[in-house]
């Protein structure tokens, strides 16, 4: 397995990203951003970034390229993703660009679009932007045309309303939860932490200032997780929350102080937002069956999408789906947004535990059980096609999908092999029964990619 270089910068339809001074420069990225504004026509756009200290320094360059193609900007300082998809909603604007790099390390920052209505921009139109960027025209203001900065209103509460509409308030105050919130200093902890206390939670705060600061590693994932894990259980909290740096992927940990999948983040407000309102559910190619599994036993359908938010919201739009979202802990609620929110999972996951009585751990337990393994391996573009007629070829008795590179489907498991979209890398991943059989897909794939 490897990493990108420190030299290469990663140009895809939902925007750039790479190492601050070595791949990501100002330069870079202020013609990224005009190339976004000539897209976009002029007209408002809405500027935000995590709290990563290098976003200081680009905020200034973002500006720059927009205004110098006639965009007047918005600029709402740090704020969640989320809260951008609102932004952009309530203020009528024609567009955003989030300046984050997600759950890459701290050296790593970008730039994420956002179209008018309030989603990350489709890869249609991201492949538009992506060409403007690579090859022009820019359409550049002459002196009397430059856009202008401002500061526009505070939709903070407005995000927070929309969110706190789509459960119980009362029930929640009544449950009155112990939680524990861990920012990791991210642009979600101020917001979590308002939030999680008007549902009537005790808090247990930690790194929730917006500062950038990382306490462990970006990417909310069980193994970045063995310091925080213990402490809640030690704290007698009823569950934790982790965040990451711009705040669309929800980690959980249960209340004795086991790290949970990333997957089942997504299961978990699936299975409450069906015993609120049976309908359709989308899901992108890589998420876990489990979410499959809850929709049949709610009699629901269940639709996959190509990897992707973009995907999937564009599936949840085609099928009026009541919820949906990714198995990296990313979660959409439509009557929130149309991006993935940990501030819709949150009350929604605290809802089912105070309705069904049950602790999450037990929650967990009584979800399909399924063990998934996700790699990725460094395999050269002009081999990709090869590896994936050789991967069908091994297994032809499986149920074959193309739709995002090749997926084969079996009665009580799957493997999906792609190419990534923001890594120079190929992803396989394989969920099955058990771990020693999700572990034999994957390596069985893995050795027809050398």
């Amino acid at each position: 397995m490897s990493q990108p270089a420190p030299s290469d910068l990663i140009v895809s339809v939902s925007g750039i990203r790479g190492v601050v001074g070595q791949s990501l420069t100002p330069d870079r990225v202020a013609v990224f951003a005009a190339a976004l504004g000539t897209y976009l026509k002029g007209g408002r756009v809405i500027v935000s970034r995590d709290g990563r200290p290098s976003g200081k320094m680009l905020r200034h360059a973002v500006v720059a390229g927009l205004t110098a193609v006639g965009c007047s900007v918005e600029d709402i300082g740090i704020a969640p993703t989320p809260t951008v998809g609102v932004a952009v909603r309530q203020l009528g604007a024609a567009g955003a660009i989030q300046i984050t790099a997600s759950h890459n390390p701290a050296q790593w920052n970008g730039l994420k679009m956002f179209g008018p209505d309030g989603a990350v921009l489709s890869a249609e139109r991201g492949l538009q932007v992506k060409r403007l960027f690579e090859n022009g025209p820019l359409a550049y203001a002459t002196w009397d045309k430059i856009g202008e900065v401002r500061v526009p209103p505070d939709v903070t509460e407005d995000h927070l309303k929309l969110v706190c509409d789509s459960v119980s308030v009362a029930t929640l105050h009544s449950a009155a939860f112990r939680v524990l919130l861990d920012g990791n200093g991210g642009a979600g902890g101020p917001l979590g932490a308002v939030l999680l206390r008007n549902l009537g939670c005790e808090l247990i705060e930690q790194a929730c200032d917006a500062d950038g600061i990382f306490l462990h590693e970006a990417e909310p994932i069980p193994a970045h997780l063995q310091d925080v894990a213990p402490q809640v259980e030690r704290s007698g909290a009823a569950g934790g929350f982790v965040l990451d740096p711009d705040a669309d992927r929800l980690a959980l940990i249960d209340e004795k102080g086991q790290c949970v999948s990333e997957e089942l983040t997504l299961a978990l407000a699936v299975k409450y937002r069906l015993q609120q309102k049976r309908g359709p559910v989308v899901i992108n190619m890589s998420t876990s069956r489990v979410i499959e599994d809850l929709a049949r036993d709610a009699s629901s359908e269940c639709f996959r999408t190509a990897v992707g938010e973009a995907n999937v919201v564009a599936g949840m739009r085609a099928s009026q789906a009541v919820i949906g979202g990714e198995g990296n802990g990313g979660v959409i609620d439509p009557r929130v947004g149309w991006v993935r929110d940990p501030f819709a999972a949150m009350p929604m996951i605290l809802s089912l535990m105070a309705e069904s009585g049950q602790p999450l751990s037990e929650l967990i337990a009584g979800l399909p059980q399924y063990s998934m393994l996700k790699t990725k391996y460094t395999v050269p573009k002009e081999k990709l096609a090869a590896v994936l007629a050789a991967i069908e070829l091994k297994w032809p008795d499986a149920k074959v999908n193309k739709q995002d590179g090749l997926r084969l489907d079996w009665a009580d498991r799957w493997i999906h092999v792609r190419s990534s979209n923001t890594e120079p890398v190929v992803r396989i991943i394989a969920e099955a029964p058990t771990a020693a059989a999700a572990q034999g897909l994957c390596d069985e794939a893995a050795a027809l990619t050398v």
